[in-house]
């Protein structure tokens, strides 16, 4: 379960992380409230927002156990613990 937030987090922090990059390759204060502010920070959140549905989509789509599979719980066989899978 850690995996999946890690991977929404990274994603929603990517836009962010990029225009950072970019401010300090282009020699500018990467602290500069004036850079953060306004139109560029709600432009910064919504690609972030549209990253995290799209990986929602995609987790969704082609994630987890094919369609009509049947979930078999972890059980125990000759004293051995058998974990649970989809066939």
């Amino acid at each position: 379960m850690i995996r999946p937030v890690a991977i929404e987090i990274a994603l929603f922090l990517a836009p962010f992380a990029v225009y950072a990059i970019f401010l300090l390759v282009t020699q500018r204060t990467v602290l500069d409230v004036e850079l953060w502010a306004g139109p560029r920070l709600i432009w910064l959140v919504i690609i972030a927002l549209v990253l995290m549905i799209g990986s929602f989509v995609i987790f969704a789509q082609f994630g987890g156990a094919p369609p009509g599979s049947t979930y078999i719980p972890a059980h125990i066989e000759d004293g051995k613990l058998v974990p649970g899978e989809t066939r």
